[in-house]
């Protein structure tokens, strides 16, 4: 139902890493995660793809000095700068990472293969130049935490008016046995990252997680185009709020290293 993005596992171990909090192990087993192994393509200096661990060691060589993420979505470049032709494949991803210090960004594609309850995922990241300017509409984290409460609040009143079922105790449900997984050991983000950075993460997750439970629980009792246009229109701007959030958190690591905190 929620899964956290691929590009904020890589740039939050991967800062972790380069910040010297980690080991390059504990990095890439944070990173790949279930998927079976992850290869970047087009770095520069190699000819044929390379594992993470070298990849990572590459980049750090080549000026990275950190990780941020992109999370955009059709008509919201949210966390990119450019060109076009990285963009382009961002938007297809729907995520991507992009170094800081160097202009270079990555973007995953995920093959699977196998049959169900036994599938076998590898994921192949784009190496590509990427344009050094500011990403596109990232709030700081003071900014994503307000907005979020904000729109959470107004949000919850809609879809309660609406009677949607993401707004009642199939969410809750939903939302405590994502609690129990995550009590379970999973690390919201790697060493390094600010209190604050972690908490708006959380609650950017939990909002994306009652989002999800929304969409995908029928339309409750709003029945008419009316009200499920207006659920729609309820859930949009919050969707757009959580995500503006998650990269918030996932860059806060490089914001601090340029405001000179670390």
């Amino acid at each position: 139902m929620l899964t956290e993005p691929r590009s904020g596992l890589l740039a939050s171990w991967g800062n972790a890493l380069i910040a010297g909090l980690v080991s390059p192990d504990e990095a890439v087993l944070a990173v790949v995660g279930e998927d079976a192994v992850h290869r970047v393509e087009g770095l520069p200096g190699e000819s044929a793809p390379v594992g993470l661990t070298l990849a990572l060691g590459r980049l750090r060589a080549l000026g990275a000095t950190g990780l941020r993420v992109a999370l955009p979505a059709p008509g919201h470049p949210l966390g990119l700068s450019g060109p076009p032709e990285f963009n382009a494949r961002a938007l297809e991803a729907e995520e991507a990472v992009v170094c800081h210090g160097v202009a270079l960004g990555l973007v995953p594609e995920v093959y699977k293969a196998g049959p169900e309850g036994d599938v076998h995922v590898e994921v192949v990241w784009h190496c590509l130049p990427v344009r050094e300017a500011p990403p596109a509409d990232v709030p700081s984290l003071g900014e994503a935490e307000r907005e979020l409460a904000e729109a959470l609040r107004e949000a919850t009143q809609i879809l309660s008016r609406l009677d949607v079922a993401g707004s009642g105790p199939v969410a809750e449900a939903a939302v405590d046995a994502y609690r129990a997984r995550a009590e379970r050991g999973r690390e919201v983000l790697a060493p390094g990252y600010p209190p604050r950075a972690v908490r708006v993460l959380e609650l950017a997750q939990r909002v994306a997680l009652l989002i999800s439970v929304a969409y995908e629980n029928g339309h409750g009792g709003a029945v008419s185009a009316s009200e499920m246009a207006a659920r729609h229109e309820a859930l949009r701007p919050v969707e757009r709020t959580a995500r503006r959030a998650q990269v918030a958190a996932y860059n806060a690591f490089v914001e601090e290293r340029e405001r000179g905190v670390r």
